[in-house]
């Protein structure tokens, strides 16, 4: 290694970092007959990640590892499932728990495969955040970036391994059907981000005997002036059933349109969503817990007003506080609502049936409000140190909230402290 590019050198361009995330979670559902009605946990969490540089040579080679502690701070067994903390027989949130993983990478020019523990993000086979550990994909990945603006992208997955869990070797899900299975998903697809301010995005993915799924992408910003600025960004996913059809018979298309101005510190957004198909719109979970590939508008918070044959709107405001005085601090607030929620033309065909599919009924609605605030510290020994308060509350008709989620109220506190050790 004593030749190496100091730039590119296995251990001088290396990076260690130790982020700490600080958890309070509180839950209160409303109508959840027979069920668990409150959740009140608080966690802490470390969270260690390693990423090398490369060695030296044509092909070159290195290493990503990572490993992280929970810490059980205030939980009760009348209190638990916020998977925050994995859940014992008893019913109670472990006192703690961890886990390590690790990737080896090689990489030519400016392509790279990874074999390992990954964290794939992409609007087909994303991973997860929403908790105190970010989910992780067991398999391959290779992405291209020999083209500028231009990223391609594809993998091959296995296993998973869910936030709350230690298992690497967990099932790769389809959320909505409560736990069917697969033990291979493939996805390939490219996305481009031009200095124009268009965007552009083409996947496709295949859930072994479950489904096959396209997903298409157009953006684009327009500057007004200096203070001014419109954008649009539409999503759209096709999702049909495959092979065995373990998940029955799927013949779904979603989308969403947004439009957001921006003046100044303030922004205002307006979104409409429409999902088409007598089945919700299904995407990758990692046993209960959910990824991030659903790239739609009206995926927030609570829900993601993806119910068969659903169609939803959104008004959001955002607010950057640094105009008057206080940078690092910002506000957001958006209320989402969603109607003719319909699946009593349901065919499942011979596995069918399967969790919510065939059990929304007819005329449902619901609505979402959500309010953030959120500091990041801009300076000094806290530098990047970051606070998040959400509270968000949730209603709907009594079947929808009986097979999808229970009305309730929720406030989340989140504390993340990020420190670069190398």
């Amino acid at each position: 290694m004593a030749g190496e590019d100091p730039a590119e050198g296995f251990l001088s361009a290396g990076t260690l970092t130790l982020n700490q995330r600080n958890f309070y979670f509180h839950r209160n559902l409303l109508n959840n007959p027979g069920g668990q009605n409150y959740r009140e946990e608080w966690a802490h969490g470390f969270m260690l990640d390693f990423a090398s540089g490369y060695t030296p040579g044509p092909v070159k080679f290195g290493v990503d590892a990572y490993a992280q502690l929970g810490l059980k701070l205030d939980s009760g067994r009348g209190r638990s499932g916020t998977n925050l903390m994995p859940i014992d027989s008893d019913g109670r949130a472990e006192d703690d728990f961890s886990e390590a993983g690790a990737a080896i990478k090689a990489k030519v020019s400016e392509t790279e495969l990874k074999y390992g523990n990954l964290t794939p993000m992409n609007p087909v086979f994303g991973t997860g955040n929403a908790r105190l550990f970010t989910s992780t994909a067991t398999g391959f990945q290779l992405t291209s970036r020999e083209i500028d603006d231009l990223t391609l992208d594809a993998g091959h997955f296995t296993a998973g391994s869910a936030g709350s869990s230690t298992s690497a070797d967990g099932p790769l899900t389809a959320l909505y059907t409560y736990g069917v299975e697969t033990r291979a998903a493939d996805y390939i697809g490219a996305s481009y981000a031009g200095e124009n301010g268009t965007s552009l995005g083409l996947y496709a993915s295949r859930f072994d005997d479950i489904w096959k799924q396209y997903y298409a992408n157009l953006g684009h910003r327009f500057t007004l002036s200096q203070q001014d600025a419109v954008s649009f960004d539409f999503n759209i996913y096709r999702t049909t059933d495959e092979g065995a059809q373990k998940a029955g018979e799927i013949d779904n298309t979603t989308w969403s349109l947004a439009s957001r101005y921006s003046h100044g510190p303030h922004s205002l957004t307006l979104a409409y969503q429409r999902v088409n198909g007598d089945e919700p719109f299904d995407y990758l979970g990692f046993g209960f817990e959910p990824g991030t590939s659903i790239w739609l508008a009206n995926s927030v918070q609570i829900v993601d007003f993806n119910a068969p044959n659903e169609r939803s709107w959104q008004l959001r405001y955002d607010l950057d506080m640094a105009a008057f005085g206080v940078p690092g601090l910002s506000f957001m607030t958006r209320y989402v609502s969603g109607d003719q929620i319909d699946d009593s033309h349901y065919d499942g065909g011979p596995n069918g049936g399967q969790g919510a599919y065939g059990n929304y009924g007819t005329d449902g609605k619901r609505w979402e409000r959500d309010i953030e605030l959120r500091y990041v510290i801009q300076g000094g020994p806290a530098k990047d140190l970051s606070v998040r308060l959400r509270q968000a509350t949730l209603r709907s008709s009594s079947q929808v909230a009986a097979i999808d989620t229970a009305d309730n109220n929720e406030i989340r506190v989140i504390l993340d402290y990020p420190l670069s050790l190398l």
